[in-house]
């Protein structure tokens, strides 16, 4: 089934069954599935091996529905619960049909996975309460990777890395051919019967984000790969596949400021935030810190901080709580006074004080607990802190700079159930589909929960590569 080796020598006249762009954990689970239907697949990874994967690279957990306990995680999360937290963190901005439909099939994914190879491991502590609704993969996101490229292989899947797509050849929503620039062996085109797109967003394209987000962009971070560019995604957009999804939604978190401009990953994001209270550059509070549960709302302070001048803020907090969450890559800034914090930081230290002033006299006695919406509040200050509150007044006072840290963006193509991409006729291609990122938009219009892109990735991808295949054979 899969091309002689004189085809895989240098790609020329090549014809696949199923060709599959990007790399990460969509893509591979869509090689598989494909190769498992019996066609002939090959990946096009554009990034060099070392740096294969995408962000699946930086994964940690992945979020399924079952329906009871198992040996790593601690209890039932019904599809229904499922259903609410992704309303609740989309505010009702998803395709009720195909989010109920992943969240369905994601059931069979917990097991499927494993059948490929990957392992789990029972869920970290500390302050993601992840484990009762997350499975973990064992070794992280770059051992679940390489537990799905070795499958492929094992399963005769060909797989080019360094492959750059510089162009689709598409008419009439049929995909004909990929035409290809290689570093050694040169250009080249591949025809295929079936087309998977799994290349991602576009969030490591500082200049395409400036068009939604103006000069602000130049001072995000892009948490992972520097590889997301996004041209594949504006190659199919060109050529008529119908879009879904805010350019300017994207899934973004606070991170350290101190961070890499790409690549930083999972060590450079702060779990913090309910723990202290978050000012901008005026050293002025913006936001209830403690509005949610971490996990359902940690994806909102990316956006919040990109909307504060010049893109920067400060969790501040004080030494009675540096043991209560995940420590960074980043050691906070730490000061004996307030005004010894405000000097590190570059804040006015007469208006920190204030509102640390402010706060501490705003908090009423409660009893802590991080795990649940507790009751310790704040009264009579603007924002509110509604849980979590507790005085900031044992020195020293620390302090971790943040800005916003893009994990991938929401605008993509529209698909079906069959992860099938749409036209802008809203006709259904007739080989075209797409998973992962790049479609991530049709279940995300706006709002994250922790471990979704991968179930979006692994759910879409393993249907993608099912009908890409059954397309091909028939």
């Amino acid at each position: 089934m899969s091309p002689t080796s004189s085809h895989r020598a240098d790609g020329m006249g090549s014809k696949y069954d199923v060709l599959v762009i990007g790399g990460g954990n969509a893509a591979l689970c869509a090689a598989i599935s494909a190769r498992r239907g019996g066609a002939s697949v090959l990946v096009l990874e554009g990034a060099p091996k070392f740096y294969r994967g995408g962000n699946t690279r930086h994964t940690r957990n992945m979020r399924c529905a079952h329906d009871a306990a198992t040996e790593i995680l601690t209890g039932p999360y019904t599809e229904e619960e499922f259903w609410e937290d992704l309303l609740r963190v989309t505010g009702g901005q998803t395709d009720e049909e195909l989010a109920r439909h992943m969240i369905r099939e994601s059931k069979d994914i917990l097991n499927w996975i494993v059948e490929q190879g990957v392992r789990w491991q029972p869920s970290l502590g500390g302050t993601l309460s992840l484990g009762r609704t997350n499975s973990f993969f064992l070794g992280g996101g770059r051992a679940m990777l390489n537990a799905l490229y070795l499958t492929a292989e094992r399963l005769g899947v060909d797989v080019e890395y360094d492959a750059e797509v510089t162009d689709l050849v598409i008419e009439g929503g049929m995909f004909l051919a990929a035409r290809l620039k290689r570093p050694v062996k040169g250009e080249t085109e591949i025809r295929a019967t079936s087309l998977v797109a799994a290349a991602g967003g576009f969030e490591a394209n500082i200049e395409w984000l400036k068009q939604y987000w103006g000069e602000a962009a130049d001072n995000f971070l892009i948490r992972g790969t520097p590889y997301n560019r996004g041209s594949i995604l504006k190659m199919l957009l060109d050529k008529g596949v119908q879009e879904v999804g805010d350019p300017t939604q994207c899934h973004a978190v606070a991170i350290d400021a101190r961070a890499p401009k790409f690549d930083g990953g999972i060590i450079t994001r702060h779990d913090s935030v309910v723990f202290g209270i978050v000012v901008n550059k005026h050293a002025q509070r913006f936001y209830d810190e403690g509005e949610d549960i971490w996990p359902k709302r940690y994806a909102i302070w990316g956006r919040l901080v990109a909307a504060q001048p010049d893109q920067i803020a400060y969790i501040i907090f004080d030494s009675t709580v540096v043991t209560s969450f995940m420590p960074t890559l980043f050691p906070p800034i730490a000061g004996q006074t307030v005004a010894e914090l405000a000097g590190k930081l570059e804040l006015d230290p007469a208006a920190l004080e204030k509102t640390l002033t402010e706060f501490n006299a705003a908090v009423r006695p409660g009893t802590f607990d991080h795990t649940i919406l507790d009751d310790c509040v704040t009264e009579g200050i603007t924002p509110p802190k509604t849980h979590w509150a507790r005085k900031i007044e044992t020195p020293p006072y620390l302090a971790y700079p943040v800005r916003p840290g893009i994990t991938f963006t929401y605008l993509g193509t529209r698909v079906n159930k069959e992860a099938r991409m749409l036209m802008a006729d809203g006709k259904p291609s007739a080989n075209m589909f797409a998973a992962g990122e790049i479609m991530a938009g049709n279940v995300l219009g706006k709002g994250y929960a922790a471990g979704m892109g991968m179930t979006i990735g692994s759910v879409f991808g393993r249907i993608a590569g099912r009908e890409a295949a059954r397309h091909a054979k028939n």
